[in-house]
């Protein structure tokens, strides 16, 4: 090596080429292999197209910060008041995802200590654990079947109690979202979120809704913020 490279790349303190390289692809290899676990066990309505990513990219920027913290307690210190300036753009929705992202930074951290054998132990436990508690197929069921509805009407205390009155026959935990005039104040749209009943249709709900005298029109969708 050039006498002016030593400097930079200091043979004397770092890990060998070699050792380097494997510590950081083990940290590749187990950070899909979380990703799998993590996609064998989660409804893939409630998987992000990013979190996959962030949780290999985690577990290799962990393995190379633990290379360069060693032993040295100081720089251990200065690192963390260098990363803490670092935040999540979105909050984590679901505790089970914040348990993944702890798995990628603990298997990063394994892998970047040549604990690798630390590291495949744990996503062993971890892949059982998680497929003993993995969303069922029960939820993803009721959580089809949660629905918001938008309906315009001619508005009179009658026809809103008649509203309400037929989503109590055909939904559950029926709850008013919001309501507002349209038409110059001559009608009103009411939104409702609820969960359908199991024998209940799409088609059968609007067509009772819409027979209703003073109904304008009737929109039924799921909702998305399940």
């Amino acid at each position: 090596m050039p006498a002016w490279l030593e400097p930079v790349f200091d043979p004397k303190s770092a890990l060998s080429w070699t050792t380097l390289s494997m510590r950081l692809a083990a940290s590749l290899i187990l950070g899909l292999a979380v990703v799998g676990i993590y996609r064998a066990t989660r409804r893939s309505a409630s998987i992000t197209a990013t979190f996959p990513a962030t949780l290999v990219l985690l577990s290799i920027l962990i393995a190379m910060v633990t290379q360069v913290i060693g032993d040295n307690l100081a720089l251990a210190f200065s690192l963390v008041g260098a990363l803490s300036v670092v935040r999540f753009r979105t909050s984590v929705r679901d505790t089970k995802d914040t348990a993944f992202v702890i798995v990628a930074v603990v298997v990063g951290m394994a892998t970047g200590l040549g604990q690798t054998m630390v590291a495949l132990c744990g996503l062993v436990a971890v892949g059982i654990a998680a497929g003993l508690f993995r969303d069922r197929a029960i939820v993803s069921a009721v959580a089809s079947r949660e629905m918001v509805l938008n309906i315009r009407l001619a508005w009179t205390a009658e026809l809103e109690a008649q509203v309400v009155g037929l989503l109590a026959r055909y939904a559950s935990d029926v709850e008013a979202l919001s309501a507002g005039t349209i038409k110059q104040g001559v009608g009103l749209e009411l939104t409702y979120q609820m969960r359908l009943l199991p024998t209940t249709t799409l088609t059968g709900l609007v067509n009772e809704l819409t027979r209703l005298e003073g109904v304008h029109s009737v929109d039924l969708r799921k909702n998305r913020d399940d």
